[in-house]
C-alpha cells in the first residue's frame, strides 16, 4: 500500500479518513435522501433513492446547479458579499426542493471553497440559516472518502486498486482502494481546475506557453503526492462530467489532447455556444484538462468519467451503504 506521508506540494498529512464524526443515518433504507454540495465553482444539489434493482446504486429523482464561483482570492480575502447572498439563495432554493422532492434526509456540505475561507463562520451561520440544516465543511480526507464510495458504488469486486480523481476548483482529492472496502491511499491537493486557471490561465483561450506553465505545477504536485499505479481510474467532479461531450466516457490521453486542442481553439464564448455547456465551465475546461491528463499519466492507466462523486457517496452514507 502506498500511502503519502507529508505534506508534499500541499498535500494533506495521510491520515486515517475514517474517525471523523458521522452523521445520523436513515433508519428506513427505503426513503430517499439529498446532498448540497457547495464547491469553488458550483453549488449542487442531489436527490437519489436507493436503485432496488441494483444493490449499492441510486436512482436519481431530482438535481440541480448554480454556478457561483469563488476564485482563490475570494477565498482568501473574504467571499464578496454578492457571492455569498447568491450561495445562500442557491442553498435555500436547493433545501426547499430536496424537502419537496421527500428527501427524508438532507446534508449539506462544503469543499475548498469553504475549507479555509476568511471569515467563514459567518457565512456558514448564514448558509446554515437558508438550509435549515447544519452546513459541514468536510476535511480532504473526508472528501476524497465520499468521492470514493459514490464513484465506485456497485463496482465488482475483483476490479483491482481503484484510482478516484475528484478534480474540483479549488482542490483535486485523489483517493485508491478497492471497491466496497475501505480507502487505501488518498491525497489533498490544493490545485483545482478554478486555481489552476487563476494562476496560469488568463488568456482566453490560454496561449500555449500558458498551458506549459498549468501543466508543470498540475505534474510537480501529482508528482509529490505519490499517487499509486492503479488498473483503473475513475474521474468525477465538474470538469470530467463536462468532457462526456468532448471526449465520450473513456478519457484516453490521445482524447484528453484533442479535447484540449478544441477548447483552447476559439474564445470561451464561442466554444460553450458550440459545446452548449455554460459560459464558466468552458472557461475552466483548459485547466481541467490538464489536471485529468496528469492524473492518467500518474496512474499510468486509462480515465474513465464516472457516474458518481461526492454527492453520490454523502447520500449512499445517509442510505447507510458506505462502510
Amino acid at each position: 500500500m502506498c500511502r503519502s506521508r507529508t505534506r508534499i506540494a500541499g498535500a494533506e498529512a495521510d491520515t486515517p479518513p475514517f474517525k471523523q464524526r458521522r452523521p445520523a443515518r436513515i433508519p428506513h433504507p427505503d426513503v430517499r435522501a439529498a446532498c448540497i454540495d457547495i464547491g469553488s465553482n458550483t453549488t449542487r444539489l442531489l436527490v437519489a433513492e436507493p436503485d432496488a434493482a441494483r444493490p449499492g446504486h441510486l436512482t436519481e429523482v431530482a438535481a440541480q446547479r448554480a454556478f457561483i464561483r469563488l476564485t482563490a482570492q475570494e477565498r482568501r480575502r473574504g467571499v464578496p458579499a454578492d457571492k455569498a447572498q447568491a450561495i445562500a439563495e442557491a442553498v435555500s432554493e436547493q433545501a426547499r426542493a430536496a424537502r419537496g422532492h421527500g428527501a427524508g434526509a438532507l446534508r449539506v456540505v462544503a469543499t475548498a471553497a469553504l475549507r479555509e475561507a476568511e471569515g467563514r463562520d459567518a457565512l456558514l451561520a448564514r448558509l446554515e440559516s437558508a438550509a435549515g440544516v447544519r452546513v459541514e465543511v468536510l476535511s480532504g480526507a473526508e472528501e476524497a472518502r465520499l468521492a470514493f464510495a459514490g464513484a465506485t458504488a456497485g463496482l465488482p469486486a475483483g476490479t483491482g486498486l481503484v484510482l478516484v480523481a475528484d478534480v474540483g476548483g479549488g482542490s483535486t482529492e485523489l483517493a485508491a482502494g478497492v471497491p466496497g472496502g475501505a480507502v487505501q491511499w488518498w491525497a489533498s491537493l490544493p490545485i483545482g481546475s478554478g486555481a489552476l486557471a487563476d494562476a496560469h490561465l488568463p488568456g482566453d483561450p490560454p496561449t500555449a506557453g500558458q498551458l506549459a506553465a498549468a501543466r508543470a505545477q498540475a505534474r510537480a504536485a501529482l508528482d509529490a503526492a505519490g499517487c499509486p499505479p492503479a488498473t483503473v481510474a475513475w474521474a468525477v467532479g465538474g470538469s470530467a462530467t463536462s468532457l462526456r461531450r468532448l471526449c465520450g466516457p473513456e478519457l484516453s490521453t490521445a482524447a484528453l489532447e484533442r479535447a484540449l486542442a478544441r477548447v483552447c481553439a476559439a474564445p470561451a464564448a464561442e466554444t460553450a455556444a458550440g459545446l452548449g455547456l455554460h459560459l464558466e465551465r468552458v472557461r475552466l475546461l483548459p485547466a481541467g484538462l490538464v489536471l485529468l491528463g496528469e492524473v492518467a499519466r500518474t496512474a499510468s492507466c486509462t480515465l474513465h468519467v464516472g457516474g458518481g462523486g461526492l454527492r453520490e457517496g454523502v447520500v449512499l452514507d445517509l442510505l447507510g451503504q458506505v462502510g
